[in-house]
């Protein structure tokens, strides 16, 4: 595959790699966007912002609003702190925020399992088809849906 090398972070490394990015790009680090960061890494299969809400509801002891969330996973996304899978209005966490590039979901349809994948090869001809079209890519999302390993 040609895709390329990055270092996945984990646990604390991850969420002090998602705030260092997010503070590079001018935005602050709050505690109510550390708690929604906390609960998307805390999921194994893509999250929606209702699932993230009833998370972080319960760890801080009242009620999150699904919308609060919503703008919150919107600037993760434009920072590049999380991904948003498309074709479920779900969320992961990018394990990698440090690095830009385009994504690959591979998305079970029996289980929810999504992994995802780097072909640079693969994204490179999504964008060059594109703009040979005239067209500007801003954020190619490619998604496969089918069954992983497990489910078939």
């Amino acid at each position: 595959m040609a895709g390329h090398h990055h270092h996945e972070h984990e646990g604390i490394a991850l969420a002090t790699a998602a705030q260092a990015t997010l503070e590079r790009s001018g935005e602050q680090w709050t505690a109510m966007r550390a708690r929604i960061f906390e609960a998307l890494a805390g999921f194994d299969k893509p999250a929606s912002a209702y699932d993230i809400a009833d998370a972080v509801s319960k760890v801080e002891g009242r009620r999150v609003a699904a919308n609060s969330v919503y703008r919150i996973l919107d600037l993760f996304v434009t920072a590049n702190l999380a991904r948003r899978v498309e074709s479920s209005n779900a969320y992961i966490a990018n394990a990698h925020p440090d690095c830009l590039h385009d994504c690959i979901f591979l998305v079970c349809d029996s289980c929810g399992q999504t992994t995802h994948l780097d072909d640079d090869h693969i994204t490179r001809g999504v964008r060059s088809a594109a703009q040979a079209a005239g067209f500007s890519p801003e954020r190619p999302v490619i998604e496969v849906r089918g069954k992983c390993a497990d489910c078939d």
